[in-house]
């Protein structure tokens, strides 16, 4: 063992105390990171294993060839394959069974008259199979449906709904439907498919309620005698299946699955966790990169000593290397161990808080070991590399000075570089927000924005401080004077300690002023385009919830209070070969409701072969009124529609407008995403509201709210969002905590004979604490300032190339009560970061601290 690396490792068993921030930085990142890529891999393997059981009877499925795909959706809608076709496959040499599968959207009502799920996952219903192998349901108590009314329900929708064994209850389809639960299932060992929700009927009430017209079927399942393969069995049925309709093998259907739920749910959920822990990791940089850089400064003359005695500058910068080796293999490894215990945890929270992912083992594969452990060597050695360079740079006369002064603080270079990149950050952004809208231009504007903040902070903490610490020499004296002069003593260390916190309150900002712009768009929106008193809607977002019965809006008009009642129903159809959402309205009554800017046109004369659309999509497409566009529906018919308006918004009223009479003969399962209604002159909104509630109640209890209630629940999900970013962020702002701690913590021990020397002149012990404390929170004010503006900044940015780079209008907003418990959180995190620095401070001996070196 060489000289450098025994006095590395005897530095390091001396000062462990030193490493301990660096350490529990380095840790937290990694185990976060470990944890979500453990996450990830478990719940792929488990939704994988889950559908490949659930589906393991079935070796081919028959389906409609092809699909239409709309701008935003991963799953295609595909048409009905005809259920008479059964009959065909079961002469089929080596079939042993076939069977319609027959689905829909079916949200059951609970015990306490609430939807029961809804909130993301789909609420399904289908025919109830009676061949066991072919159907991914297991009845595990009572019975399968055999006459009208009867259903089975998975269990974990009927634990969430509260219902049991031969209740009554209302399934939305989306008509109520009075239903009977007489058998409760599992989906592949479990309670349920995750969240969605399933409800099996008898093969004719699912006709009844899930189809257009009876004969029809999502898929057909086919089960291959014995000794036949799958891809055998899918080549001897292609030949029998009409033009239009193909079969894949029982294993791609199920791969399918799983790739749809890795990339509409998994791919999403990790990436977002992945986003916060590269937050972290980057606030754990600027901490470990403080650490070793007051390290080196600390051991200035020991460096020179060893640089006198004949070390090499290629061995000091190695022994300081060999120590942040040391500090990131084992916090790494600690990390790992740490990333899989959350990963376990996580696995035991989410059924518990009442989201039951697919159980099964952890599944750790190599990459999730590696690519963390790997990142954790290099983000602390990268930090370390810059303060390892530099204590190879001391010179041997360094161990006859005293002292080394930072005049970062005065660096004019540092400002001028800093001030450039904070031009060009500011001028990028403003391109991509007004010239040429892009969010991409936009971010990597942020990305300069944030670059030139931590390069002027030298510069700008000596001004901040001075401004921010003023009020403490007339508020604490002598006290806090000192402190002030403490945090101007290094303005490197002050800014890099400040610009941890800053980033995690930077990204805190960006998401609250983002989420707050998000709420004031759907209130800009709603107030905007929608004219009506009430609207009627069902409480879901995602693929969730059964929508509203195409009658309800029908029956409202009835009332002798509303002037106009509109249901927006939503269909799709392939528009000049390319998929588009479809909204299905009274395109009359819809002009009187909704405030769909200048038409140019008329809405009153669709008729059956006629379509409306926005003046953006017109020009996207290069259409006016007059012209032909030609539509492709998903049962395969083609028609040619005249362009009969233009209109000029379409928040809330689609791209897209045909009548009913139009979609009818191409429509599947009927519903309405939203009935909006208004009253004759003299209703008031409560007499109004009361009456439509009375009519809703009978159609499975939608909501009905006021313009500003629905703009409001419409939002509902933003809070949701905002919510589980605080609470990853927490990570981020535990780890500056952490390295503001550390950085007080050496600057205490850096400063040992200072203290006895102030104690020694008549400072108390409770001066002493507040000292320090008061520093620390002067530190967390530049921090939480900064990420204060850097994050409205970039909240600014984001919406506003969002704006310009989307055909939907965003409203800028700054929630200041929200930004204020923000800022109040950053400067209590000074407060506690503080505390324990301040009583090893307090607890010094004078004599000692006097003697010290």
């Amino acid at each position: 063992m060489n000289a450098s690396l025994r006095l590395s490792l005897s530095s390091l068993r001396a000062h462990k105390r030193r490493f301990a921030g660096t350490f529990f930085a380095v840790f937290l990142g990694v185990a976060f990171l470990t944890g979500t890529l453990v996450m990830g891999d478990t719940l792929r393997a488990s939704f994988g294993s889950m559908f490949g059981e659930a589906t393991s009877g079935t070796d081919a499925v028959v389906r409609s060839a092809d699909a239409i795909t709309t701008p935003g959706e991963a799953q295609g809608v595909r048409r009905p394959v005809d259920t008479d076709l059964v009959r065909a496959i079961e002469r089929v040499p080596g079939v042993a069974a076939a069977v319609p599968s027959i689905q829909g959207a079916g949200q059951l009502v609970g015990a306490d008259g609430q939807p029961v799920g809804g909130q993301g996952p789909p609420t399904l219903a289908g025919n109830w199979i009676a061949d066991p192998e072919l159907n991914p349901y297991r009845l595990a108590e009572g019975r399968a449906p055999v006459k009208s009314g009867e259903v089975v329900v998975n269990r974990g929708a009927a634990k969430r709904g509260g219902l049991k064994l031969g209740d009554t209850t209302t399934l939305r389809t989306p008509d109520p439907v009075k239903v009977t639960v007489v058998g409760l299932a599992t989906f592949g060992g479990a309670d349920g498919m995750a969240q969605v929700t399933f409800t099996g009927m008898t093969q004719a009430d699912a006709e009844k309620y899930l189809t257009a017209r009876p004969g029809e079927a999502a898929s057909i399942q086919v089960r291959a005698d014995p000794g036949v393969s799958q891809r055998a069995l899918v080549d001897r049925l292609t030949p029998v299946l009409p033009r239009g309709d193909e079969a894949i093998t029982g294993q791609e259907s199920a791969q399918e699955n799983t790739d749809m739920i890795s990339s509409q749910f998994l791919t999403i959920f990790t990436t977002f966790l992945l986003v916060f822990s590269g937050v972290a990791l980057l606030v754990a940089t600027f901490s470990i990169h403080n650490t070793f850089a007051i390290v080196v400064a600390q051991r200035t003359r020991e460096n020179a000593l060893l640089r006198a005695l004949g070390a090499s500058r290629r061995q000091v910068t190695a022994s300081t290397l060999v120590e942040a080796s040391v500090v990131a293999v084992t916090a790494s490894i600690a990390g790992l161990a740490g990333g899989i215990g959350i990963a376990a945890g996580l696995q035991a929270l989410f059924p518990a808080i009442g989201f039951p992912f697919p159980e099964g083992d952890l599944v750790i594969k190599t990459l999730s070991l590696v690519l963390p452990l790997a990142v954790g060597f290099v983000v602390c050695l990268g930090s370390a590399l810059l303060p390892a360079v530099r204590a190879g740079r001391t010179a041997p006369l360094a161990a006859l000075r005293e002292t080394a002064v930072d005049a970062s603080g005065a660096s004019r270079l540092r400002a001028v570089t800093g001030t450039g990149l904070a031009v060009v950050a500011v001028t990028v952004a403003l391109v991509g927000v007004l010239v040429s809208p892009s969010v991409w231009l936009a971010g990597l504007g942020a990305l300069l924005a944030l670059v030139a903040f931590v390069v002027l902070g030298p510069v700008a903490s000596t001004t901040a401080v001075r401004l921010l610490g003023s009020p403490l020499d007339r508020l604490r004296g002598v006290t806090g004077s000192l402190a002030r002069r403490n945090a101007l003593r290094s303005p490197k260390r002050t800014a890099a300690t400040a610009s941890a916190l800053m980033i995690g309150v930077a990204v805190v900002s960006l998401f609250t002023v983002f989420g707050a712009s998000l709420k004031a768009t759907m209130d800009q929106t709603v107030s905007r385009s929608f004219a009506g008193d009430v609207a009627i809607s069902t409480p879901s977002f995602g693929a969730g919830g059964s929508g509203l019965s195409p009658r309800l809006a029908p029956a409202v008009q009835r009332l002798p209070e509303v002037q106009t009642a509109v249901g927006l129903g939503r269909g799709v159809a392939e528009v000049d070969g390319k998929g588009r959402a479809l909204t299905v309205t009274d395109p009359a009554a819809l002009a009187r409701t909704f405030d769909l800017g200048t038409v140019s046109g008329s809405l009153r004369d669709l008729g059956t072969d006629g379509i409306a659309v926005t003046r953006t999509e017109a020009d996207r497409q290069g259409l006016a009124p007059g012209d032909t566009a030609r539509l492709t529906f998903t049962d395969g018919k083609k028609q040619n529609f005249t362009v009969r308006a233009v209109y000029g918004q379409s928040e809330l009223a689609g791209d897209y407008v045909i009548t009913r009479a139009a979609w009818t003969p191409h429509r599947t399962q009927d519903s309405d995403t939203l009935v909006a209604v208004s009253f004759k002159d003299g209703v008031s909104t409560d007499a109004g509201k009361a009456a439509v509630q009375k009519v809703a109640d009978q159609y499975g209890n939608p909501q009905v709210q006021t313009r500003d209630e629905y703009a409001q629940s419409s939002a509902g999900g933003i809070d949701m969002m905002l919510t589980l970013v605080y609470a990853l962020l927490a990570l981020a702002v535990l780890i500056a905590l952490l390295g503001i701690a550390n950085t007080l913590t050496l600057a205490v021990h850096e400063r040992t004979r200072e203290l006895g020397l102030l104690r020694a002149v008549g400072q108390t012990r409770p001066q002493l604490r507040a000292m320090v404390r008061w520093e620390s929170v002067l530190v967390a004010t530049f921090g939480t300032v900064g990420g204060l503006a850097l994050g409205a900044f970039l909240g600014w940015v984001l919406v506003n190339a969002s704006d310009g780079a989307s055909d939907s209008a965003f409203a800028f907003a700054i929630p200041p009560l929200r930004l204020v418990v923000v800022a109040l959180v950053g400067l209590a995190a000074g407060a506690l970061a503080g505390l324990r620095p301040a009583r090893r401070a307090a607890r010094l001996d004078v004599l000692r601290a006097i003697a010290a070196e």
